[in-house]
């Protein structure tokens, strides 16, 4: 299909304008210098290296990928297999570089391109290719940057570019070594699997057995002389990966870090304190009890040093738990109405603020990202570990965040007028060059909370709107656990502009169950998905149908993707009175089918909550169909199975219930290169024909 709408094909050669922009910052210890990845403007799709230093302001590019393998993508079919499952977890769409590790001074970078390892001198910008077994993935030098840990063939080997040979670290026992399993990476935050002590003299590393867990093969039927691919993916009530830690030695020595595995299946986080001490984050299955555990690599003994609980589930707060460098142990402290922080089990002072992130310290305080008052923006904060209030650093509405290192702050400031991202250093200000297409709508969502609920809303014009013309409303939607909808952030107003413009009121909410209101809001939905976000969005509807008189209730469209996707076949199944069709994509339609971590945190497990999961199933909701429904799935989904929509298809084909489905062969969880702009313009002839 082509892509005919100026803006559409513009947010399709821009990368949703995201190309040009820095992303993947890192700065060194002191807060001296920072190396970011950005390509060379707005409609470049390959990333390079760069080195920013702060005392000067000079910024220098240091490993172009385009001239290391010239004529490659470094993206899609030329990436080794785990490395694209990896983007795909992590949401990852750039080609060129798309993640590097550095020493701790940043004097070294190392990164893979199509399976090939390089090794930046930062300072020189002199890059070397590194001998490899195989293709390479998840390269990290050691803290000198003269070898580097990477996965090959899910073995862990070390190399160096300039001693000749290959060192196997890691036995051949038929496991994977140095990986995050899909678990960690998909819905726990782990996304690597080996980790360098911090004098270079072994690597922790995770042994990851997938024997137990049933596979899942994906076959192309556009290409059906290809053989089908199959990776392991842990189903709702079934097997779990393995996991476990090795202190593997470049001596030879090995030894296993010993937990109670049964009961604490979940590796969370993993990392060095020192070389004499590991600290690990695991947690039991239904994710209810977190353990915050020391390991002595030497021996391989772990000493519990906290332990959370929750009746229903511990939210995951990034930055927590931790121990501070005075030996204090940070820990999250949930409150129905907020989330906050307690140091040694005493809670500080965060009056006011939802807890969301802590990223680190700053002049002896915890720097946090928070919410403050309604929802919609997010703040930075430092937190007094000594009891102090809360001091705000950050200005203005919009959706701020952090980063620091000795005395620098990366502050980055995305609101209304853009984004803005500044090093504040002793010495001064330095403003991030970005190099990405002006976003081009100013967007104003009118935001208000509503119901009773205070549920979080958005409503979006188009532009030029003569108040007294009705709209048909189209409920832009996501719906689900662990994402925010409805926040003061520009990029995400943009295609919801767009929509507007083609003559709809264009409506977001943020039902129970989303992030970021509080600890009870989220958890409305514990043991049953459904019936709480359908309650909260028809009323929510309901409620913006009386403040807005514009908007037209007798024709509701809805679309979503993913979780959304799901809600949007849910709506026009189950409540018809209210949504008029509904373009679903990829949307999980049997969570019975879906991944361990993320479901049986909510539902818990199928053999406990039979009833729980048979509610939220919508293959047997079919022969209520009588709404025009459009179902769109990529047949290389290996996220959400494209089985979820066949199912569901051929549940209505069976019930004789008319309805529409786009395959994309090829296409996965995510639909970059201009898939997702193709997919609007045929939403939006779908519902403009359905909803007239």
């Amino acid at each position: 299909m082509t892509i005919t709408d100026s803006y559409l094909s513009l947010s399709a050669r821009t990368g949703r304008f995201g190309f040009g922009a820095p992303r993947a910052i890192s700065l060194n210890q002191d807060g001296t210098r920072l190396l970011l990845l950005r390509s060379s403007g707005p409609e470049d799709a390959f990333d390079r290296l760069h080195l920013l230093d702060l005392a000067t302001g000079e910024e220098r590019e240091v490993a172009d990928p385009t001239a290391l393998a010239p004529g490659r993508t470094g993206a899609g079919d030329a990436l080794p297999a785990v490395e694209r499952r990896l983007r795909e977890r992590s949401r990852l769409t750039a080609a060129g570089i798309g993640t590097y590790a550095a020493t701790p001074d940043l004097a070294v970078a190392v990164f893979a391109l199509d399976g090939r390892l390089f090794r930046t001198e930062t300072a020189t910008g002199r890059t070397t290719e590194v001998p490899t077994v195989g293709p390479a993935f998840d390269p990290r030098p050691n803290p000198t940057g003269d070898l580097v840990a990477y996965v090959g063939d899910d073995a862990l080997y070390l190399a160096s570019a300039d001693v000749p040979g290959l060192q196997r670290l890691s036995p051949d026992d038929g496991a994977r070594w140095g990986v995050a399993e899909f678990a960690a990476a998909e819905e726990l935050g782990r996304h690597r699997g080996h980790w360098w002590r911090p004098d270079g003299g072994a690597v922790l590393a995770t042994r990851v057995d997938e024997s137990d867990v049933p596979p899942r093969h994906f076959a192309d039927p556009a290409h059906p002389e290809r053989a089908p691919e199959r990776f392991a993916y842990p189903q709702a009530g079934g097997p779990n990966a393995d996991v476990r830690l090795w202190v593997l030695g470049l001596d030879g020595t090995r030894v296993e870090l010993a937990w109670d595995t049964a009961a604490f299946p979940y590796l969370c986080a993993a990392e060095w304190a020192g070389d004499e001490e590991l600290l690990l984050t695991v947690a039991d299955r239904l994710q209810q009890n977190v353990l915050l555990l020391s390991a002595d690599p030497a021996t391989g003994a772990t000493t519990e040093l906290s332990r959370t609980t929750d009746a229903f589930w511990v939210d995951d707060l990034p930055g927590t738990p931790a121990r501070l460098d005075d030996g204090r142990l940070l820990t999250v402290l949930d409150t129905p109405g907020a989330r906050g922080l307690a140091l040694d089990g005493k809670p500080l002072d965060t009056t006011g603020l939802q807890i969301r992130r802590v990223v680190g310290r700053l002049r002896g305080k915890l720097l946090c990202e928070t919410g403050e008052g309604d929802p919609f923006d997010q703040h930075v904060h430092l937190v007094d570990p000594d009891g102090g209030a809360p001091e705000r650093i950050s200005e203005g509405p919009g959706v701020h965040s952090a980063l620091a290192a000795g005395d620098t702050l990366l502050l980055t400031s995305a609101g209304p007028d853009g984004v803005r991202r500044e090093a504040l250093t002793p010495q001064g200000v330095t403003a991030l060059t970005d190099r990405s297409a002006a976003l081009p709508y100013r967007v104003a969502p009118r935001l208000a909370r509503v119901t009773e609920r205070a549920l979080p809303s958005a409503v979006v014009y188009p532009r030029g709107h003569v108040p007294g013309r009705r709209l048909p409303v189209l409920l832009d939607v996501y719906g689900g656990p662990g994402f925010q909808a409805v926040a003061n952030e520009p990029r995400r107003w943009q295609l919801k502009q767009w929509w507007a413009d083609q003559g709809f009121a264009v409506v977001t909410v943020d039902n129970g169950g989303t992030p970021f209101v509080s600890p009870a809001f989220s958890r409305t939905i514990f043991r049953r998905f459904s019936q709480v976000a359908l309650d909260d969005q028809v009323d929510a509807l309901h409620a913006l149908g009386a403040a807005h008189p514009d908007l037209d209730l007798g024709r509701v469209g809805v679309r979503g993707w993913s979780y959304g996707g799901y809600f949007a076949a849910m709506a026009v199944l189950r409540r018809p009175d209210v949504f008029h069709a509904a373009c679903a994509g990829a949307p999980p339609t049997d969570f019975r089918l879906y991944d361990t971590a993320y479901t049986e945190r909510y539902l818990g497990l199928p053999q406990e909550n039979p009833d729980g999961y048979a509610a939220d199933c919508l293959v047997d909701d079919a022969p209520s169909l009588t709404r025009p429904l459009l179902l769109i799935h990529g047949l290389a989904d290996d996220n959400v199975h494209p089985s979820h929509t066949l199912l569901l298809s051929q549940a209505l084909t069976r019930a004789g219930r008319p309805h529409s489905l786009l395959a994309l062969p090829g296409i996965t969880h995510m639909t970059p290169g201009g898939v997702g702009e193709q997919l609007a313009q045929a939403e939006l002839a779908f519902l403009r024909a359905s909803l007239g």
